[in-house]
């Protein structure tokens, strides 16, 4: 985990931009101590649970980087209210005037950031629609604050290749800084141009016009950014410690304890071009076991299996041994579990257990 971070910190240092964590991740004050430049931020977060969980443990300069209702704002407000920077985000009119009614009334001008498509993954403003990020920023004007743009490369989970990568970065790169020229062109400040995702933050060749990167799964890695090609197996630092309870050698099955309610439902490596099931199982030391994947899950039962088309025998592994699963989706994973139990390398003591939560 350290390395991971040391790594992402190097290569936007040397591209002249602040890392703006995306702690949706861990969800763990432990664990984002270690991650965050100062201990009051800068962060994003993806629930205002998790905002106020952060802002009671003294992180202070904060985004919430999920399109705001207006139910949510008088929770904002009470944030706010006690002295924390917190910014929300949106993409149309009707979410701006809700921000600024609302900021008008609080005496509070909210910052808001206007979220931008860069890619038509999921939401977001078309980066030269100039009519419609103009009005938005309009709309603020009556009570709130424009604090700039953001965007998401979510289609860059689907990039194969370093080239592919490459682009995405610089399509994610342009379409911030074109929607931040227009605004800035049109009398508006926006000193915020806010990117992010894993995978475009280690791409990236040029960063020129943005102001911070947002990255959330690069503490962890998982199976689905080294089938992306963004890390290696080696550098996944989280895994789910199970036990073998069970053989079914005619099905070619050895039986864990860990099943979906361990691993989650989450099977984001089917589309790519190795599938690991629900994990790939490793010795207890984190070193794979040939090509054994956990292939099916029910709630607590886990059956590992070799992967279909391989040649490699199935491991001998009698009841009461312990594997590490490497998980498909870090973010997913963690959230079945209530703390991490923090080991050294290959040390299996435990250093110390970080509490995490979940919720809204």
């Amino acid at each position: 985990m350290d390395r991971n971070v040391a790594r992402l910190r190097s290569r936007l240092d040397t591209l002249g931009v602040a890392l703006r964590p995306h702690l949706k991740t861990t969800k763990s004050v432990d664990a984002a101590r270690r991650v965050m430049t100062t201990a009051a931020g800068p962060a994003t977060v993806s629930t205002l649970k998790e905002a106020e969980r952060f802002a009671a443990a003294g992180v202070t300069d904060l985004t919430y980087a999920v399109g705001i209702s207006p139910d949510k704002i008088e929770r904002v407000l009470a944030l706010r209210a006690k002295g924390v920077d917190l910014a929300v985000t949106l993409d149309t009119v009707e979410q701006a005037r809700a921000v600024a009614e609302a900021s008008r009334l609080a005496g509070d001008a909210i910052p808001a950031l206007i979220e931008i498509d860069c890619d038509g993954h999921r939401s977001g403003v078309l980066p030269g629609d100039a009519a419609h990020l103009i009005a938005i920023a309009r709309a603020l004007e009556d009570g709130a604050t424009l604090r700039g743009v953001l965007t998401h490369a979510g289609a860059s989970y689907d990039a194969r290749g370093d080239d592919a990568l490459r682009a995405c970065a610089e399509g994610e790169r342009a379409a911030a800084v074109q929607a931040a020229t227009i605004l800035r062109e049109a009398g508006f400040a926006c000193p915020v141009v806010s990117v992010g995702s894993t995978p475009t933050a280690h791409f990236a060749q040029n960063l020129d016009g943005v102001t911070e990167v947002r990255a959330g799964v690069f503490v962890f890695f998982d199976l689905v950014m080294a089938g992306i090609g963004v890390c290696k197996i080696d550098d996944i630092a989280v895994s789910v410690l199970a036990t073998v309870i069970g053989h079914q050698p005619e099905k070619g099955w050895i039986l864990v304890d860990a099943g979906w309610m361990a691993m989650s439902r989450d099977r984001g490596t089917a589309k790519q071009a190795v599938d690991q099931g629900y994990g790939l199982v490793c010795d207890i030391d984190g070193q794979p076991l040939g090509d054994l994947i956990l292939a099916d899950a029910n709630q607590e039962h886990g059956i590992l299996k070799v992967r279909p088309g391989s040649a490699s025998p199935l491991p001998d592994l009698p009841i009461g041994t312990r594997v590490r699963i490497l998980p498909n989706h870090a973010c997913a994973t963690g959230a079945q579990h209530d703390s991490y139990h923090v080991v050294r390398g290959n040390d299996d003591r435990i250093e110390a257990v970080w509490p995490r939560f979940g919720g809204w």
